[in-house]
């Protein structure tokens, strides 16, 4: 497979709250419950409740994580998860988000051709095939975490995502409309479209990889 390399077994470890992500600050992921500058004690609750949560989807799938089963595992009440995280999207957004935050750090900071040094749209199509992949074996973390259409595309990764693309595309054809075709071909990476076409229709990787490519070809004037 190409790219396949971007798989991984697990989400990475959660950190402790004095350790530094390594996230280059300029796209900032993380949700407005996870402010910068947390007590201890908070700090230290809140990555207990996402460890928790991690735990229950590793066991039960998305589907086990209610806000009181976090509550029960990680052995606080429930009104602290919702204090925490507001809601259930919240929380499996903030699981997201920390995920997420390895993948920004890859695509701003990381080696090329998903990280600065390779030519732009070397690097669009390897941005896309680690999303592709990624969003893939967090499939159903990423259906269940889908916000309503008014949180969708304000929520800080989805911008972050938005703006990379755009910056990159207006390097490759700065005369386009960048902002409206970032938009369409992270349409491509659509979580619901990728458990469409792979569970419902059956589509190997293989060919969402082909796929990307090509409509990064078209997208862009260049060849594959």
């Amino acid at each position: 497979m190409l790219y396949a390399g971007f798989m991984s077994a697990a989400l990475p470890p959660f950190p402790q709250p004095e350790e530094s992500l390594g996230t280059p600050p300029v796209l900032d992921v993380g949700t407005a419950s996870a402010e910068p500058c947390l007590r201890a004690d908070a700090a230290r609750n809140r990555a207990r409740l996402l460890e928790a949560a991690s735990r229950l989807i590793a066991e039960h799938g998305a589907a086990g994580v209610t806000m009181e089963a976090v509550a029960a595992a990680a052995g606080v009440g429930k009104g602290t998860v919702f204090r925490r995280f507001g809601d259930r999207t919240g929380l499996l957004l903030a699981l997201l988000d920390h995920s997420a935050r390895t993948l920004q750090a890859d695509f701003m900071g990381g080696p090329p051709p998903l990280g600065p040094g390779a030519p732009p749209v070397d690097r669009l199509r390897a941005f896309g095939l680690a999303v592709l992949y990624r969003y893939v074996e967090q499939l159903d973390l990423q259906l269940a975490a889908q916000p309503e259409a008014s949180r969708r595309f304000a929520h800080p990764f989805q911008q972050a995502l938005q703006t990379h693309v755009t910056m990159l595309l207006r390097q490759i054809r700065p005369g386009a409309d960048c902002e409206l075709l970032a938009h369409t071909l992270l349409a491509f990476l659509d979580p619901a479209l990728i458990s469409h076409l792979t569970r419902q229709r059956g589509m190997p990787m293989e060919r969402l990889e082909k796929g990307w490519v090509d409509l990064v070809a078209r997208a862009t004037g260049t060849e594959v």
